[in-house]
């Protein structure tokens, strides 16, 4: 019996150090505030639906970030494909040539009135 106990602790243990809070954003991450839109319908800046978000900056320049295709972009264009909506995105944000992309992990509609 003492032998299944300590395995039962070890385990446990393992278990509760390898435990990470699920809204804990890596510190890699960025979180931006801004215009969701489609990249095609609504920009005309690409051949299929992809999502955007326009960020303005403090000094009013304008920044278009373009999501890349995964899962949770995927799911969110629904939302965003018809109009403009207000949304809050996190994710891996990397620049390539002029373009600003970013790998979203979460986004959602900014229901906040800022």
């Amino acid at each position: 019996m003492k032998p299944f106990a300590t395995l039962f602790a070890c385990v446990a243990a393992l278990a509760l150090s390898l435990t990470v809070r699920a809204d804990e954003a890596p510190k890699d991450e960025k979180e931006i505030k801004g215009e969701g839109m489609c990249l095609k319908c609504e920009l005309k800046k690409a051949d299929s639906c992809q999502n955007a978000i326009r960020v303005k900056e403090k000094d009013g320049k304008e920044i278009i970030y373009i999501l890349e295709k995964n899962d949770v972009s995927n799911a969110f264009h629904r939302n965003i494909c018809t109009g403009i909506k207000k949304v809050v995105a996190k994710g891996k944000i990397k620049k390539e040539g002029d373009k600003h992309l970013m790998v979203v992990s979460k986004i959602e509609l900014d229901d906040k009135k800022s």
